[in-house]
């Protein structure tokens, strides 16, 4: 699996270059009296962290990406069944139904984003932005993004340390895990960030692209984390593909002017309070939720007795 060079470490430390790390209102602030673009100081901030060169840094992004479009691309053409048998290729199936009620930008959306997941659930190299349970979100927005609008990769790989920024706030404010504060902390996150990379991608202003952000996490907040038999497939898959569509439809009101009304850090700080109050049966633990429906607990039982089959024998020679 390759995670995200700049994800990887710098939401995981807590040295602050500016105040800009602190909150998008400092960031905001920051780009205003500095005439930087967004992207700018997370990457002065990931230069002082790790001690690389700026070309480096932007070699890793270049690779990243293409890991992400190597896991859609695989997902829409390989086999993708996980030995569970809840995964049993939704992406090519989303991608050829006959029937639909989207346009096929929209449907091409959802596959990607499907597909990009089933990787990661079948076990195959994937980015993990910022969790590898929602690793389908940026690769099924940011490709569909880049096809509709012919977008350079350079745009993409800004719009990705957008998402590095957007992704370190909302972790030192609340979390980014499923464990700690359900999946709205996670495919939650992971759509915040694609709705800010989204904007910017487009030529959105600082606050547009924060709207964007602030209108995901209220359309994402109060999600449990429910995973069926404790593994990342069902409900995580789906999921992926909902949250990579509100990301779209929250950038697409944020450049259209719409108001979130509630300002972003204190929607990233009503993320927190919400992950603080959540039962810790649906935090990842497979308790509560679908998790904890008749069908769920005979899937369970199914994966249980699949992985006791293959366990070798100790008595044997």
């Amino acid at each position: 699996m390759a995670a995200l060079a700049f994800l990887a470490g710098i939401y995981r430390r807590k040295k602050t270059m500016s105040l800009l790390f602190n909150d998008f209102k400092s960031w905001e602030k920051h780009c205003a009296e500095t005439g930087e673009p967004l992207y700018q100081p997370v990457l002065e901030y990931e230069i002082e962290q790790k001690g690389r060169s700026e070309e480096y840094i932007w070699e890793n992004i270049a690779k990243a990406y293409e890991v992400m479009k190597d896991a859609v691309q695989t997902g829409l053409t390989e086999n993708m069944q996980s030995r569970s048998g809840m995964v049993n290729n939704s992406a090519k199936k989303v991608a050829k139904a006959p029937i639909t009620v989207l346009s096929p930008e929209f449907q091409m959306l959802i596959s990607r984003a499907l597909g990009a997941k089933e990787v990661n659930s079948c076990m195959g190299r994937v980015v993990a932005a910022p969790t590898a349970g929602a690793s389908g979100i940026l690769p099924g927005t940011l490709t569909t993004l880049q096809e509709l609008h012919g977008l350079e990769d350079r745009s993409i790989h800004e719009g990705l340390l957008v998402g590095a920024g957007i992704a370190l706030i909302i972790e030192q404010n609340a979390s980014l895990a499923g464990a700690v504060g359900g999946c709205q902390a996670e495919t939650g996150s992971a759509a915040a960030m694609a709705a800010g990379a989204i904007v910017y991608c487009l030529g959105g202003n600082v606050e547009q692209v924060f709207t964007a952000v602030a209108i995901t996490i209220q359309c994402m907040l109060g999600l449990v984390c429910d995973p069926v038999a404790g593994l990342v497939e069902v409900p995580c898959i789906v999921r992926n593909a909902s949250a990579a569509a509100i990301a779209f439809s929250s950038s697409q009101m944020a450049l259209a002017g719409v108001n979130a009304v509630i300002p972003v850090d204190q929607c990233v700080a009503a993320l927190g309070e919400v992950g603080e109050s959540m039962e810790r049966k649906y935090k990842e633990t497979a308790e509560g939720g679908l998790a904890n429906t008749p069908r769920a607990r005979e899937i369970e039982k199914l994966v249980l007795v699949q992985d006791v089959d293959i366990l070798p024998d100790e008595d044997a020679e």
